[in-house]
């Protein structure tokens, strides 16, 4: 298993910004929405693509709180993977990267909007799909 994860160098400034941009808090919460969003996505990583490791770094504990075993599911359900698997590491790195790629471009194709409300429709929109 393991400890902690590091985003690519490029974003460690998109954490930033969109931390700041959505007034969420700690940097970990928009990490989660990312990792969260870009899983909604339906997208499958192909670990050979795998970006540097030059950017935040989260421990597991700050990154997925008291809920790592739900996400840690959802990865596995995701990918078809034991929890144990070795490459679930590299699997939440590259979905947090690609998630924050995502919402850095969508979220900032609104420049009239603080962002927070675009947010907002994404997650209506994803509940909405689960009625």
């Amino acid at each position: 298993m393991f400890t902690q994860i590091k985003t690519s160098k490029a974003n460690r400034e998109v954490v930033a910004q969109l931390t700041r941009k959505l007034s969420l808090g700690a940097e970990n919460t928009i990490a989660r929405i990312a990792f969260m969003y870009s899983i909604s996505k339906e997208r499958k990583m192909d670990l050979t693509k795998i970006q540097d490791f030059g950017g935040k770094e989260y421990s597991k504990s700050v990154l997925f709180g008291d809920y790592f075993d739900i996400y840690l599911g959802l990865l596995c359900t995701h990918y078809r993977l034991y929890k144990t698997d070795k490459d679930i590491p590299k699997y939440v790195k590259m979905h947090v990267d690609d998630g924050l790629q995502i919402l850095e471009k969508e979220l900032y194709l609104e420049s009239n909007s603080d962002g927070f409300n675009q947010l907002i429709t994404y997650i209506k929109l994803g509940l909405d799909q689960i009625k």
